[in-house]
């Protein structure tokens, strides 16, 4: 099957990332699922809308906790964060809770904006 322009876009931009870049968009997109759960319940509502966008953010946490290196010591400090996200978007996705998503972005934007400063230098 033959993707589409955009697609096969996305695919290259992707693979031409470098890995601080790659994470930094993970960040972003995990930001952006936040934004669009906390919408599909409390603005539109829909519940499997909702649902979907909680579990990618859940699949991105899954996905930065899967690539920690234990050689780095701030490893244990992120796969501490990560659990705690898992169980916040758990609780908020059972629960359809908005607040709590609200109160997930900001530690996302600040550990992105963290990863965004370190690979300027890379």
């Amino acid at each position: 099957m033959q993707q589409n322009p955009y697609q096969k876009y996305m695919q290259q931009n992707v693979t031409t990332m470098t890995p601080g870049q790659l994470v930094v968009a993970l960040y972003d997109k995990a930001i952006t699922e936040l934004n669009k759960a906390v919408y599909f319940i409390e603005e539109e509502p829909s519940i499997p809308k909702a649902h979907n966008s909680i579990t990618r953010v859940a699949d991105i946490v899954d996905t930065l906790d899967a690539h920690l290196k234990e050689k780095y010591e701030i490893s244990k400090s992120l796969a501490a964060m990560y659990q705690y996200f898992r169980e916040t978007l758990i609780k908020a996705n059972v629960k359809k809770d908005a607040k709590l998503l609200k109160d997930l972005i900001p530690f996302f934007q600040e550990i992105r904006d963290a990863f965004a400063e370190a690979s300027k230098g890379f």
